[in-house]
């Protein structure tokens, strides 16, 4: 190998090791800055969206607490609480994945992230049991839904409104599954991140792009952590 091609390989690998910076920005520290503020700007408006789905269910839930806590009593509890521990898991995988980036450790990344999405499908498996249950016990809006049998004597001795309980999973399976999506969207992100790591495709280690990566990951997450109380716990009376 000739002096010329040999420093043409070094030149290659220490590239590598450095991120890339483009042409539009001037240095790696404002490159850097500006894909993390956007994705921020990006969760902002994240934020709005389910803001107005989870002020919507407050507002309902005090003009008609009865119904919803009576509605609520048909969730399965334990599943919810499962698949909080789930996802509260994939958040440190996800956190551990944003330092093995940071140090290099693109082995540990790709474990890390597989294991992130491994847990991530746990929960959509999950997700899909409580569905599954809820058509068998005719709770979808629009589709099968009627008060279970052992409710009605409640609701008729108590003069409750049967459709409050509907509008109860109304916005239960719109929040869930709109949840649910951008699980979905994670996972296909973590999966694509998780290759090009692989492949050693990240430049400077990837650290940038899994940061990036990991706070999506965690806004879902927090987006759950609101969910369950809001959904599964509410009290009876």
């Amino acid at each position: 190998m000739d002096t010329a091609t040999m420093g043409h390989t070094d030149a290659a690998a220490g590239s590598a090791l450095i991120p890339l910076l483009s042409h539009q920005f001037d240095d790696v520290e404002q490159q850097s800055y500006s894909s993390i503020l956007g994705m921020w700007i990006f969760l902002a408006t994240e934020v709005m969206f389910f803001g107005g789905l989870l002020t919507s269910f407050g507002i309902y839930r005090y003009l008609h607490p009865h119904e919803f806590a009576l509605a609520s009593h048909n969730l399965y509890m334990w599943w919810g609480f499962v698949n909080t521990i789930v996802l509260l898991t994939s958040s440190l995988t996800m956190a551990l994945a944003v330092r093995a980036s940071q140090l290099g450790r693109r082995t540990e990344l790709v474990r890390l992230l597989l294991a992130t999405m491994v847990l991530g499908t746990c929960f959509l498996g999950v997700k899909a049991i409580e569905y599954t249950t809820d058509y068998h016990e005719h709770l979808i809006p629009g589709l099968n839904f009627e008060v279970p049998e052992h409710q009605l004597g409640e609701v008729v001795e108590r003069g409750l409104d049967p459709r409050m309980m509907q509008m109860f999973f109304v916005l239960y399976f719109f929040m869930t599954m709109l949840h649910a999506i951008h699980l979905i969207i994670g996972i296909g992100m973590l999966g694509v991140m998780a290759y090009l790591a692989h492949i050693n495709w990240f430049s400077g280690g990837g650290a940038v792009q899994i940061e990036v990566g990991g706070l999506y990951w965690h806004f879902i997450d927090i987006v759950w952590v609101f969910l369950f109380p809001l959904l599964y716990l509410i009290s009876g009376k």
